[in-house]
């Protein structure tokens, strides 16, 4: 079977229409023609020779297949040979679910879940093992996580996740993990393909690809688009705009990449989904009452051109460069995420309206040799690093009260437009009008050593230098940064750091089929972001995690089983709540213990299944300003989580191709602040596959919470955010 990439037929994609984008979009183009000319000019100047690529991934559906080597790690080391939990999830098993956004796959690694702090009811922010996680594309940051962005998969070739902290790696970060989407770099043989999804809620996805060579030697392109619209579950519409350029040049020892990525997102925000009511979300509602306000929205405009090179200078040393400019916008109408809006007389009171409009400029430099030797019979890997990033955010946002809606289990929101709300600026309401600095500087060593063929050692060590900076542009009554000082128009609330990460894990291939490894490591993260800095700019975030495993591998990889055990405990942690009334940020010490493992078999070449359980007990250790929640689970952290999927593939009257699947995902109980007042209950939703394959061509019909059971997907401050109900989606691809 030909491989099978991201290939979709799609009409135009429309332009883009934030005005803001224009800067981005310009150093953009003026960086692809620039790599464009110099190409044309330096192809008269060097004679090319063959070049390998590391990371060609194929086509599979197997996600811990021991041989892969994820970029994530930097080293090439290759998923057997690493003393830590690392997940791959390959595009096919993405195209077998069905899946377009990057919250339809995750489940596909252990210990992953949607929600926890300021999720908002709209865009990804997922925990791991019941921590914060980092998305990252193509190896670079998406900026402030949190008022973040929606992930289409748009392009991308698979999903690598790295459970457990990396800021050894990758600097600032929280201990949860590492999720790092990357996208298909083009191909020397033209060809092209696209796929249409069609389904419940007025749907529809359809995005398409091309590839080849341009005609310069050496010097190959691609263009991923994606347009989707869907008018939504519970109505709440949304639609994405997104196209991908890329070119690759091989030349002389060198692999040159640059990339446009361009998105415009909108959705429909549903912070309060289904109010709490007596600990839970209210029972007797229809599924589809709304209690947001009818106007919400979210708009966001995303320009990042990359530019990365690759020099193979010797067998000895290769010197990475690779250089990612970013600009995000975010214009959002949010109703108030807070424990304060709640059901009382049968009325649902203290509801409010956020107006927000953030904008996100960076700059991040990174210069990465890449070192391969032997002392003795040692060998080494050893990557060494540089690392700059600037950031700049503007972040204005002001609060309105709303009218109350009068019977709770009949839900109207009485408001009907902007028109009808005044928003305010006081200690009541959420406001401020901030330009957030922040200047990143690491030096960075990991060194994967193979002391023998059966005996791994890895460490790490980084050095960051941390210089943030809030300057507030408005007095707002009552607003107090953290060391109980007001937050004044023109003065600036800064904070220096210089906080040392590092890791260490050792791995060894006692059998054939069993590698146990152990590992501990030291992350830290920045508590700089337009949530955090509410209360100014704090000290970072820190953590310890403990971490030992155990890697089995049988029948030539056929059954590979990953099992892990961890011990995590972080310190400053900013946590959503409600003091007085009115949404905040504390800051606690929480611990998570567990054990986790997951399963990968492929028994014959019809049939495959993959499980993974998780099994987390995370709890506030201390918390100054709320004594009362010591004890207590953070937001959005399950006690177990467990997923299941497989497939069996079968010929009909001599015709081979046919495919049958299906899967369960269980999530426990989980709280939605830290006061642990409110939770949503446990869920299970059964998953269908039925489909077709042909050499060139496919058909795929995906069926969705099979039982139409009722369930949250996460639970947010004042209410939860409803999964869909019964649903199923058609896809044709072709490629070509």
């Amino acid at each position: 079977m030909p491989h099978i990439q991201d290939r979709r037929f799609s009409p135009a994609v429309r332009p883009l229409r934030h005005s803001r984008l224009s800067h981005g979009v310009h150093l953009a183009l003026l960086t692809g023609v620039a790599l464009f000319a110099s190409t044309a000019w330096a192809q008269e100047a060097v004679t090319l020779t063959p070049v390998s690529v590391h990371g060609v991934y194929d086509q599979s559906d197997r996600t811990n297949k021991p041989g892969l080597a994820p970029s994530l790690g930097k080293t090439g080391t290759r998923i057997e040979d690493l003393p830590a939990s690392v997940q791959v999830i390959p595009r096919a098993l993405m195209a077998e679910q069905g899946a377009t956004m990057l919250r339809d796959v995750v489940a596909n690694a252990s210990g992953v879940n949607a929600g926890g702090q300021d999720s908002k009811g709209y865009f990804d922010h997922f925990l791991i093992r019941g921590l914060n996680a980092q998305i990252y594309s193509d190896g670079f940051s998406d900026g402030d996580q949190l008022s973040g962005l929606s992930h289409s998969l748009n392009g991308v070739e698979r999903v690598e996740i790295l459970e457990g902290p990396g800021s050894a790696l990758f600097g600032s970060g929280p201990p949860g993990g590492t999720i790092n989407i990357v996208h298909y770099a083009p191909a020397a043989t033209f060809h092209y393909g696209g796929s249409l999804q069609y389904g419940s809620f007025g749907s529809i996805t359809n995005s398409d690809y091309v590839t080849g060579p341009t005609g310069v030697a050496g010097l190959d392109y691609r263009v991923d688009a994606t347009f989707s619209h869907v008018d939504g579950f519970r109505d709440l519409h949304s639609h994405d705009y997104e196209v991908r350029p890329s070119l690759r040049w091989l030349w002389g020892n060198h692999i040159t990449d640059v990339a446009l990525d361009a998105r415009n997102i909108h959705e429909t925000p549903d912070s309060y989904g289904i109010i709490y009511f007596d600990g839970q979300p209210l029972r007797h509602v229809s599924i589809n009452a709304l209690y947001s306000s009818p106007f919400t929205s979210a708009h966001s405009d995303f320009v990042r051109p990359t530019l990365s090179d690759e020099w193979a200078v010797s067998n000895v040393l290769t010197i990475n460069n690779r250089l990612s400019y970013l600009h995000r916008t975010l214009d959002a109408v949010v109703n108030g995420d807070s424990a304060s809006t709640r059901v009382t007389n049968g009325e649902v009171v203290n509801r409010q309206l956020r107006q927000q409009d953030d904008a996100d400029d960076s700059v991040d430099y990174q210069f990465e040799p890449v070192w391969r030797f032997a002392t003795g019979d040692v060998h080494h890997t050893l990557l060494t690093g540089f690392e700059y990033q600037n950031q700049r955010l503007s972040t204005e946002r002001s609060t309105a009260d709303l009218p109350n809606i009068v019977d709770a289990f009949a839900p109207v929101p009485p408001e009907t437009s902007l028109a009808d709300v005044t928003f305010k600026c006081d200690a009541k309401h959420s406001c401020d009008d901030d330009r957030l600095r922040a200047n990143y500087y690491g030096v960075y060593a990991t060194d994967q050593v193979d002391v023998t063929d059966a005996f791994k050692l890895r460490a790490g060590v980084r050095q960051d230098w941390w210089d943030t900076s809030l300057r507030p542009r408005i007095t707002v009554p009552g607003r107090f940064g953290t060391d109980g000082k007001p937050l004044l128009a023109g003065v600036e609330d800064s904070c220096n750091d210089a906080p040392l990460s590092w890791n260490i894990g050792a791995l060894y291939k006692l059998f054939s089929w069993m590698s146990p490894y152990v590992g501990v490591s030291r992350s830290h993260q920045a508590n700089f972001n337009s949530e955090n800095t509410q209360n100014g700019v704090g000290a970072p975030e820190s953590a310890l995690q403990y971490e030992a495993g155990i890697k089995f591998a049988w029948l030539d990889d056929r059954i590979v089983l990953n099992t892990a055990a961890f011990d995590v405990k972080r310190d400053h942690v900013a946590a959503a709540t409600t003091l007085n009334g009115v949404e905040a940020v504390v800051f606690d010490s929480q611990k998570t213990r567990g054990a986790e493992a997951s399963i990968d078999t492929a028994l014959t070449d019809q049939w495959h299944l993959l499980a993974n359980v998780t099994s987390q007990d995370a709890t506030i250790t201390d918390n100054p300003q709320g004594i009362t929640s010591v004890g207590h689970r953070p937001q959005g952290a399950p006690n177990f989580l467990g997923n299941l999927w497989t497939t069996y593939r079968f010929p009909i009257a001599g015709m081979p191709g046919f495919r049958i699947g299906g899967g369960v995902n269980y999530q426990d109980k989980s709280y939605s602040d830290i006061t642990n007042t409110n939770s949503i209950p446990s869920s299970v939703v059964w998953n269908g596959l039925l489909g077709y394959q042909a050499s060139v061509w496919g058909v795929d019909v995906n069926l969705r919470n099979l039982t139409n059971r009722r369930y949250f997907v996460a639970a947010n401050g004042a209410g939860a955010l409803v999964g869909e109900s019964r649903s199923a989606f058609v896809s044709v691809h072709a490629d070509l």
